[in-house]
């Protein structure tokens, strides 16, 4: 008798799958690399951006931190939009604000266009990253799940980590000067055929929707009030503002109304933004949250620290840093998709194996690289970050599957976009920690504040594995 695969499994809860639906997930990944790809491309641009448009360092940071506050302000309500209103109409409104705004920062004449156009990239990416988890949600089940978010983590980790050496050729083959402009304008055919293949393949509204949804405006305002609170002044602390933190005050109380709000409007039957209910009902969702953020706090801003640290330190080219980065996205590429495939046999076990063995990875990286140059630090950033990257290419895909296992396709667009709302967060928040460790490490020596930096990176990683140990300790 011969094993049933998953694709050919009857269907389950009259679920019957999409034959499309791993070219409609291929479309949507595409779509979903280029948009992470924009948080950590522009990490290597900062020198050609101040020379292109002689703009103050502060200034050219809001390029970098603008885009990724507008991303986390609108990941719940995009996700929510998609559940609402479909993926298709979402992923090309979406889609065609980012093309029309990566055009507007290629072609910008100053940087106060560029910053303005940044801001409208970030929403707009904002607007189609959730639909990649919501579509896993509504087209995949079972171990095919797995399987799809395998892809997914693959996607995020090699966009995270691939931003800086792609950003480093596209400089070096254009000019310091104008180089940082096609960093934008590359997204623009690319974009443009994606949107053909959105609106070819990808599903719209599934049938029996309510045609006029309605949308929580009054909660979408506060948790918008809330992210802003707490993204706004992290991003700023980047650029060495310190009065925005007083806003971090802000945060508890809107997110206090956002809960009670979220609660009354289920108590009278109507559809909330998020189902703030999904962290206590479901099993391992809100574990799930806390693990993805913590990992995204300690490992996304390694690399602005690498970066800046190889180039205004060591002074090597922008491909040069970025080139020395890569070995992390080689080995996330190997780890994601064979996790993928093994979390529904391992569980929450991977990944603490995977956690552990990037904080291995990290650590070999802050005992060994400061203070060395040249073919030394070579041989030590490869392999460790390759070990790292092997590590990390664990983590996400699985964190991924277990925090969206139970949340009912209904609410997948809007529970995907709140954990990667979690991600943002982590991101803006490690990056300003991060630098910050590594600035005040710097008037004790370049090699000092590396080791500061990476130190604050392995304390938050130590985080997010005792989480992650005590939410395999419940699953068990």
């Amino acid at each position: 008798m011969t094993k049933q695969t998953p694709a050919s499994a009857p269907p389950q809860d009259g679920f019957e799958p999409d034959p499309r639906r791993w070219r409609i997930l291929g479309v949507s990944l595409v779509v979903g690399f280029m948009s992470l790809l924009d948080v950590t491309i522009v990490n290597v641009a900062i020198p050609s951006l101040r020379a292109g448009l002689e703009a103050s360092t502060a200034t050219v940071q809001w390029v970098i931190s603008g885009y990724a506050l507008a991303f986390g302000l609108t990941l719940v309500a995009g996700g929510r939009l998609g559940d609402a209103y479909g993926r298709k109409r979402m992923m090309a409104i979406g889609l065609a604000g980012f093309v029309a705004s990566s055009a507007a920062v290629g072609f910008a004449p100053n940087i106060e266009t560029v910053v303005a156009a940044r801001l409208v990239q970030g929403a707009s990416a904002g607007l189609l990253t959730p639909q990649n988890s919501g579509l896993i949600q509504d087209l995949f089940r079972g171990p095919e799940r797995g399987r799809a978010f395998g892809l997914f983590g693959f996607t995020v980790a090699t966009a995270s980590a691939c931003g800086p050496i792609l950003g480093g050729a596209i400089i070096a083959l254009a000019g310091e000067q104008d180089g940082w402009r096609w960093l934008f304008l590359v997204n623009i055919p690319i974009g443009l055929v994606a949107m053909v293949a959105i609106l070819r393949l990808a599903p719209g509204k599934p049938p029996g929707a309510d045609e006029r949804p309605w949308i929580d405006i009054p909660g979408a305002v506060l948790l918008g009030g809330a992210v802003l609170c707490v993204l706004y002044p992290l991003v700023s602390a980047e650029g060495g503002a310190r009065l925005p933190l007083l806003l971090l005050v802000l945060a508890p109380p809107l997110g206090w109304a956002f809960v009670a709000w979220e609660r009354r409007l289920r108590a009278q039957g109507r559809p909330p933004l998020l189902d703030v209910g999904l962290l206590r009902r479901v099993p391992g969702y809100a574990g799930g949250l806390v693990v993805g953020t913590l990992y995204f706090t300690g490992f996304t801003g390694i690399f602005l620290v690498l970066s800046v640290h190889l180039q205004e330190q060591l002074g090597l080219s922008p491909l040069a840093a970025g080139a020395l980065t890569t070995p992390f996205a080689v080995g996330a590429a190997f780890t994601a998709p064979l996790s993928g495939r093994l979390v529904t046999r391992l569980g929450r076990r991977i990944t603490v194996l995977a956690l552990s063995v990037m904080i291995t990875g990290t650590l070999l990286v802050t005992l060994l690289a400061p203070g060395r140059e040249g073919t030394a630090l070579v041989a030590v950033l490869v392999p460790t970050l390759l070990l790292a990257g092997l590590g990390g290419g664990g983590v996400i895909s699985p964190n991924f599957t277990l925090t969206l296992e139970e949340v009912p396709p209904a609410m997948g667009g809007a529970a995907g976009g709140a954990l990667q709302t979690g991600q943002r967060i982590g991101t803006a928040f490690g990056a300003a920690a991060l630098m910050t460790a590594y600035s005040i490490g710097l008037d004790h020596g370049p090699a000092v504040a590396l080791r500061a930096a990476l130190i604050c990176s392995l304390v938050l990683l130590g985080l997010a594995l005792a989480v992650a140990l005590r939410d395999a300790r419940v699953r068990a």
